[in-house]
């Protein structure tokens, strides 16, 4: 075995000593197994014994021993040789270890000899010297210990002053005296006694801020200068001026509700009247609703006057800024800075409106937390002016048009308007079926300017007007409200005090005291001895062109005697209760849209149907008759036949009053109208003995035109509430009603002139004349001095009516034409009956007709004679020839065909032949005449 070793060893180094090429022997080591350069702990030997393949063949293990000495002679020598490479590195390397030695041994030396000389020094120098020097520090700091601990002492003894400061509300003060403990407290936070007093301090100083809050919230309800000056100063102090700005405006806006709050759940727990706690947990709207009509008006005025006091509060705040600021920009030391003040200024202006807007809607949950509709009218008109004057204050306040307020009383006025019309109406209708129409005795010089409804007239401005809307005038500025009220009083507080300037004095002698004083008025105008001359005098005066109602100022002048109220004077106005009721309306309605602008054209629409009720009702009860559409005298304009057409069709309505309540029109169109009005059973129109109520008609007919002079009056004042689009409806209405009452009087007179007159009894007596005479008379037929008697006994039972009612020129002008043009009718009918007649008969006819005129001219002032022509014409056609007859039936469609047939018959009778007639009376027949 060792031979075998050895020789092994002489292989491998006669393999190494082989000169090899290094290619060569790369190529050799790269062919050796991965897994030989794996690990250290690689087990070659059983590696290459267990590749042994299981049949072993020499030749082969002998050329793998080879090949494997090859292998690791090329790893020896690659070995050996990287070792030579590296000699002389290792060398250098051992060489620098050996000096480091060296050094190392020298150094250990040094610190030996250091160490022993600074033992030296300590015991020599610093022992004795530093220890003295470190006693006298020592001694410093305590001295500096003992004064802190004095300041300290001090620090804990401000707790009780500044409690003390607080309760005196010296706010400033405690702020100034807590921030210098503060600032000294932050010099000895090192001691932990300190640092808790500085946490106190801090607790403290919120402490105060808290108050100052409150404090703050105190001058949002009662401002007060040298209050609000210490709190702005607490706040400056505390370098929050600007917070303070914010949290005021939330003071003021939680000062509005629980203001309003508190005035309202006080009213509804009173109203109440039991320790119910259920209204305190109620939202504000809803405990509005709960507001009973008689607490309305006193919680709201208490209402506005607590939210007065607020917004007062607000602009006395405001003036003190401005003040202050006015102060600090003189003195420019002063502390706040330009953009902190501008700040307030603005976060102060910008609240203005935010705080009426507030207002506003608390004062809109208010209006419309109750129905209104069934207020009484002057308690609803005290609501207006209380939000009229609000609407005043916030237009001082803050410039606002109160649009959240006007919106709201428009709803509530439109309702409460249309309630409050529907029941005048009913009213209204009520009035003219118990109006007996009988004269209301008023003073001469009686004017609506004297009726309470209408003093607001005279005021100088309606109350939602606004100084600043006022034309300059070189007068004294008016105070506005919140310089007026800055100190004392409440712009609320003058509500309801104008009720006792109800004293009017419109009825003559006050007629209404008593009966025995009403007919003391009628019985004083019977004993007065001039009534023929005076009524004459009116006459007279009435030619010269003096209207009755317009001749005030001559009638006033004279002395204020007890006759001065006699119901025969020219100028006094006929007018009945009615009337005066309507008028009277008409002043509250206009009242209603002074202070309510918005809704002016809703109350001047219902006015209008005031007055066209009582013009209807005056036409239905004395002017509707079917007579006159047959009499051809044209008694009804066309315009006014539209008036009254329209009025029964937007007002009447048509179906009430019968038995059937069926469902007729639309219920809601219905609503709107009102039933047609029936004549007072105590109106007694048949009796000849009054003329058929010619009294009764005068009253009734003149006191509507009394209505419709009262209406002209109003105009201008109406046309400037209306808005502009709406203008043309009060145009129209004045055109086409108010202008047509006077038009009334044709019909309504009519039915007396044609039964006061027995125009029969002269056709009878004209039947009876003969008037194929053959001579020319001298002397007029009687029928005419019956006639002109009639006329006669007519004036005289004039006279005895104008004793009990004055009769207006105007009324007896229509009577006599009435009566004129139906005796003129009476005498061409008499004419057209006559079956023969000669020439002297038709001169006899015209000596009738003008002994008529020439008496009847004594009679009457009216000229000229109504329908004198109509006459004349008439008799004067029996001369005409057969073609100027044709032309004659053409142009004249005034007459009857029976009339027109007569002259035919009657007059060219004798001389034309039958044809020529039966030509005439086809041209008649042809006539489509219209009714004229």
């Amino acid at each position: 075995q060792n031979h075998s070793l050895k020789g092994e060893t002489e292989e491998l180094r006669e393999l190494r000593e082989q000169p090899i090429d290094p290619q060569a022997e790369q190529e050799i080591i790269d062919s050796i197994e991965e897994v030989y350069f794996s690990s250290d702990s690689f087990d070659m030997v059983q590696y290459e014994l267990e590749k042994l393949p299981p049949d072993l063949n020499l030749q082969e293990l002998e050329e793998y021993r080879d090949k494997l000495k090859r292998q690791q002679a090329a790893v020896s020598k690659k070995v050996a040789d990287l070792i030579l490479e590296k000699q002389p590195s290792y060398v250098k390397e051992l060489e620098r270890v050996t000096s480091l030695q060296t050094n190392l041994q020298l150094a250990a030396v040094m610190c030996t000899n250091a160490r022993r000389q600074l033992s030296f020094a300590k015991e020599g120098f610093t022992e004795a010297s530093l220890g003295l020097l470190a006693n006298q520090r020592r001694r410093q700091l305590l001295t500096g210990l003992l004064k802190s601990l004095r300041t300290i002492k001090t620090l804990q003894r401000t707790d009780v002053r500044l409690s003390e400061m607080l309760e005196e509300e010296d706010y400033p003060g405690a702020i100034q005296l807590c921030l210098e403990c503060q600032k000294a407290a932050s010099t000895f936070k090192h001691y932990s006694c300190i640092s808790e007093l500085n946490s106190k301090l801090q607790d403290t100083l919120e402490q105060i801020e808290e108050q100052l809050d409150v404090a703050l919230s105190k001058t949002c309800k009662h401002f007060d200068v040298s209050h609000y000056t210490k709190v702005q100063l607490a706040y400056s102090l505390l370098g929050k001026t600007q917070t303070a700005m914010d949290q005021l405006h939330m003071h003021f806006t939680q000062a509005i509700h629980n203001t309003v709050f508190q005035v309202v759940l006080g009213y509804v727990e009173l109203c109440a009247g039991n320790a119910d706690t259920k209204f305190q947990k109620m939202q504000y709207k809803d405990l509005c609703t709960h507001i009973t009509p008689d607490s309305y008006i006193p919680c709201l005025t208490d209402l506005c006057k607590a939210l007065w006091e607020v917004m007062l509060s607000y602009y006395r705040t405001m003036q003190w800024h401005e003040e202050h600021d006015k102060e600090e920009a003189a003195d420019p030391d002063t502390g706040d800075s330009t953009v902190g003040r501008s700040y307030v200024k603005k976060k102060l202006e910008h609240g203005l409106s935010r705080i009426w807007q507030d207002v506003q809607l608390k004062v809109k949950a208010y209006l419309l937390g109750t129905d209104m509709s069934n207020f009484k009218y002057d308690d609803f008109i005290v609501v207006l002016d209380v939000i009229s004057r609000l609407m005043q204050v916030g237009e001082e306040f803050c410039g606002s048009k109160s649009e959240v307020l006007q919106e709201s009383i428009k709803r509530q006025s439109v309702n409460y308007f249309k309630n409050y019309h529907r029941t005048r109406l009913e009213e209204l209708r009520m009035f003219l079926e118990n109006e007996t129409w009988e004269l209301c005795p008023v003073k001469s010089n009686f004017s609506i300017a004297q009726l309470h409804e209408f003093k607001f007239m005279g005021q100088c401005r309606s109350p939602s007007v606004s100084p600043s809307r006022q034309p300059a005038s070189s007068e004294p500025v008016e105070l506005s409200l919140f310089e007026q009220y800055t100190q004392v009083g409440n712009p609320f507080e003058m509500q309801i005090d104008n009720k006792e300037e109800e004293t009017e004095d419109v009825l003559a002698s006050n007629g209404y005291e008593s009966d025995e004083l009403e007919k003391s008025v009628y019985q004083d105008y019977d004993s007065d001895s001039d009534v023929a001359e005076e009524l004459k005098q009116d006459f007279v005066d009435e030619q010269t062109g003096d209207i009755p109602a317009k001749s005030v100022s001559r009638e006033t002048l004279r002395s204020r005697k007890r006759s001065d109220y006699n119901l025969n004077k020219a100028n006094a106005p006929i007018l009945t209760n009615t009337t005066l009721n309507v008028i009277r309306l008409v002043g509250k309605y206009m009242q209603m849209m002074n202070i309510l602008k918005p809704i002016a054209f809703d109350v001047i629409h219902c006015v209008s149907q005031l007055f066209d009720y009582y013009l209807y009702a005056v036409y239905t009860f004395f002017g509707r008759n079917d007579m006159y559409e047959s009499s051809g005298l044209g008694l009804i304009s066309s315009r006014l036949r539209t008036t009254l057409n329209r009025i029964q069709e937007s007002l009447i309505d048509m179906e009430a009053g019968g038995e059937s309540v069926g469902p007729h029109g639309p219920p809601e169109e219905r609503k709107e109208k009102v039933p047609s009005p029936h004549l007072s059973q105590l109106v007694v129109l048949t009796a000849s003995g009054t003329l058929y109520g010619l009294a009764e008609r005068v009253v009734a007919t003149e006191s509507l035109v009394f209505l419709a002079e009262q209406f002209e009056l109003l105009q201008p004042h109406l046309d400037t509430m209306m808005p502009p689009a709406k203008k043309p409806f009060l145009q129209q209405f004045y055109s086409q009603t108010v202008s047509t009452a006077s038009e009334l009087r044709k019909p309504t007179y009519w039915i007396v002139a044609a039964k006061a007159i027995d125009y029969e009894q002269m056709l009878l007596l004209m039947a009876g004349v003969k008037w194929d005479i053959k001579e020319i008379m001298s002397q007029h037929n009687v029928y005419v001095d019956v006639l002109l008697k009639e006329f006669e006994q007519f004036n005289k039972r004039l006279g005895d009516v104008s004793r009990q009612v004055r009769i207006p020129l105007p009324v007896s002008n229509v009577l006599w034409e009435h009566c004129i043009r139906l005796a003129n009718r009476t005498l061409v009918e008499g004419y057209a009956n006559v079956k023969k007649c000669s020439n002297e008969g038709r001169a006899l006819m015209q000596l009738d007709f003008q002994q008529f005129l020439m008496k009847l001219e004594k009679l009457t002032d009216l000229r000229p004679i109504p329908d004198k022509e109509f006459v004349e014409t008439y008799i004067k056609a029996y001369y005409l020839t057969e073609n100027d007859m044709e032309q004659f039936i053409k142009n004249h469609r005034e007459y009857s065909m029976k009339q027109l047939a007569n002259l035919v018959n009657v007059c060219l009778g004798s001389h034309i032949n039958k044809k020529a007639r039966q030509k005439l009376l086809a041209a008649i027949d042809d006539i489509d005449r219209p009714k004229r």
